[in-house]
């Protein structure tokens, strides 16, 4: 099954996450098909934090890739955050 899933990266006590779409079998943060964002939970004040291909992201859905639910969360949070800006 192909899941879009959060890959942590980044150094100790400052994590990064890109947003990956990979096969559910493979290591978290272990080879994946195709990498459709990143979440930068720590990023300082005027620095994006979140970016998300929301196409890419429905594209791999209507294939039958299963989002994580962090992943919805921060796809809605990016959706709020477009419409605002």
């Amino acid at each position: 099954m192909v899941v879009i899933r959060l890959a942590r990266g980044g150094a100790k006590k400052r994590p990064f996450y890109h947003l990956v779409v990979a096969d559910s079998r493979r290591a978290a943060t272990g080879r994946f098909i195709e990498s459709v964002g990143f979440y930068d939970p720590k990023a300082p004040a005027g620095r994006e934090s979140l970016r998300v291909d929301v196409e890419r992201i429905k594209h791999w859905e209507g294939k039958g890739a299963q989002p994580s639910s962090t992943v919805v969360r921060l796809v809605k949070q990016f959706g709020k955050a477009k419409k605002a800006a």
